[in-house]
């Protein structure tokens, strides 16, 4: 617990550093100096606390839908980005930004995450079918369905035009982050909170069907609660800032090695790791090449990225 505190406190220091990092001149000189109709205090309601919310927001709510996706599907190198979802999330944004571009973010959010909730399902459905002998099969049939379904993505994205809407989606970026622009994020907290709430049943549909079902649960409800869950965080994400890739794989494994595999103690930790790994992710971006910024998934990606090397090789030198 004393830990899990010293995490938090972290992420509050990190929060509060994010908010004075920038090209414009906000600091807590500026900001006694100046009226709220001054430009310190406008960039700073308007801009750098959206984008900090943000920040934790995602970051917290991806690394949960990682957690509850390797529940669901019982293995550790899985989540949405080697699932399928994102892909998912993104052809169904593509297609509901064809056919109905008037509709509000909100209806294009819920399409996407309609889109998101079949490709997970749909990877679920072929993991019947393959004899899953190795580990790391799993992941591996994720990415070549997330291929699949970012190939004809693609395509139509080439097709009508759209192909640098396409890129601005998948390449995870806080910058353009403003007041009004963040707020469906709000809906990955609700998933985080639907997570803790449920992760006594999660963690019992861990352990299989059949021991879900002689301990008087109901298996399929508590899959298609997951799947909600997962669907919905990586929609809103995609829709507000983009994909971040690796961050639901990486923060569980680390809880994980920390804490144990309970997903009643496990959510917390988790929550506020990812949104302090994001955070410091961020900062970094936005300081390596000051004034200039480098994109939070490219960051995130290289980071991520070497971990994941180190837990397969981990894996496989244990195994």
């Amino acid at each position: 617990m004393r830990l899990l505190i010293v995490g938090i406190v972290l992420t509050i220091i990190l929060a509060i550093i994010s908010l004075f990092i920038g090209v414009s001149d906000v600091s807590l000189a500026t900001l006694l100096s100046s009226s709220p109709q001054d430009r310190p205090m406008q960039v700073l309601v308007m801009s750098r606390i959206p984008r900090t919310l943000a920040i934790l927001l995602a970051g917290s709510s991806l690394a949960i839908a990682g957690l509850v996706m390797q529940i669901i599907v019982r293995n550790r190198f899985v989540e949405p980005s080697t699932a399928g979802t994102t892909e998912s999330a993104t052809l169904g944004f593509l297609v509901v930004t064809l056919l109905a571009p008037g509709w509000p973010l909100m209806a294009k959010m819920l399409v996407s995450a309609v889109f998101a909730l079949g490709g997970t399902a749909l990877f679920l459905r072929i993991l019947r079918f393959v004899p899953l002998r190795e580990v790391l099969l799993v992941p591996l049939v994720g990415i070549m369905l997330g291929g699949v379904i970012g190939a004809i993505t693609s395509f139509f994205a080439y097709r009508f035009n759209l192909l640098p809407s396409l890129l601005a989606w998948n390449m995870g970026d806080f910058s353009s982050v403003l007041r009004g622009r963040y707020e469906l994020l709000w809906f990955g907290l609700a998933g985080t909170i639907m997570a803790y709430i449920a992760a006594d049943r999660f963690t019992v549909a861990g352990m299989g069907q059949d021991f879900t079902t002689n301990l008087g649960l109901n298996y399929k409800r508590v899959m298609t609660l997951g799947l909600i869950i997962v669907s919905i965080v990586s929609a809103v994400v995609l829709v507000s800032v983009g994909s971040i890739p690796f961050l639901g794989l990486i923060v569980p494994n680390v809880v994980s090695l920390m804490v144990g595999d309970n997903m009643r103690r496990t959510v917390p930790w988790v929550a506020v790791l990812g949104a302090t790994f994001v955070l410091l992710c961020d900062i970094v971006g936005r300081l390596i090449r000051f004034p200039y910024e480098i994109p939070i998934s490219v960051v995130v990606g290289v980071v991520g990225s070497a971990l994941f090397l180190y837990l397969l090789l981990r894996k496989r030198h244990n195994a």
